[in-house]
């Protein structure tokens, strides 16, 4: 018997603090019976619902980094019948991405049906961390430079970067690229940095997340993780 919600999580459908939503929502039944108290522990082999589609059972566990391009919506779906990060995997399994990057943000996504290592990586307390490059409008001062080394308030709560760094000045064309690593996995986070600083984020790639990085993996293009990969992923716990 497990928690109704990892069991979810772990047939590859959605990540597990989704899964507690559909659950609270009424959206989930067992065995025809809608289910909305989280923690209600069931079995595999009971019948589940979620969405009124039922899980299927030993869905094969997928892992693909993805170089997101702009104009696609890190969603399984969307309703303005946008491009999806879904579209770009060729793959029979029912995946969805680890986290988001906003429409316009390019960069490394991840994207699995292994609910338990997603949930894993998108929890704050497991200070996953993330690296951007962030190109910004303007010159920031050496005191604004400093303010955020040692960490701004963004929607009541301090973030610190774990790494900053300057990596391009243009004072002719008034604008840096700024390399910054977070921990963070709040909405539009590295933009509300900025924003705070009253230096607007024009463009914003992620570099890495955890160890993994980009290479020369070009935009719109994907590769499988390899197992050491998964496992190290793993092992982050």
């Amino acid at each position: 018997m497990e928690r109704l919600q990892k069991i979810i999580a772990n047939s590859g459908y959605t990540s597990r603090r989704k899964a507690e939503e559909l659950i609270k929502s009424g959206k989930v039944k067992v065995n025809g019976q809608i289910i909305t108290e989280l923690g209600t522990k069931v079995s595999f082999n009971n019948q589940i619902e979620v969405n009124g589609t039922l899980l299927e059972k030993n869905e094969k566990k997928v892992y693909y980094l993805l170089n997101k391009p702009r104009k696609y919506i890190s969603s399984v779906s969307d309703e303005h019948n946008r491009p999806t990060v879904i579209s770009l995997i060729d793959t029979q399994e029912r995946i969805y991405p680890i986290g988001r990057l906003d429409y316009d943000t390019t960069g490394l996504l991840l994207l699995t049906n292994d609910g338990e290592l997603a949930n894993y990586l998108m929890h704050p307390k497991n200070e996953v961390e993330k690296t951007y490059i962030a190109k910004i409008e303007g010159i920031l001062t050496p005191s604004e430079f400093y303010s955020l080394k040692k960490g701004i308030v963004i929607d009541g709560r301090k973030v610190i970067p774990k790494h900053l760094k300057i990596r391009k000045t243009d004072k002719l064309k008034s604008y840096q690229i700024i390399e910054i690593s977070l921990i963070e996995g709040r909405n539009h986070i590295v933009k509300k940095i900025f924003k705070e600083l009253n230096h607007p984020v024009s463009k914003l790639k992620r570099e890495s997340f955890a160890f993994l990085t980009l290479n020369n993996l070009k935009s719109g293009d994907y590769r499988e993780l390899t197992i050491k990969e998964v496992k190290k992923l793993y092992s982050l716990k």
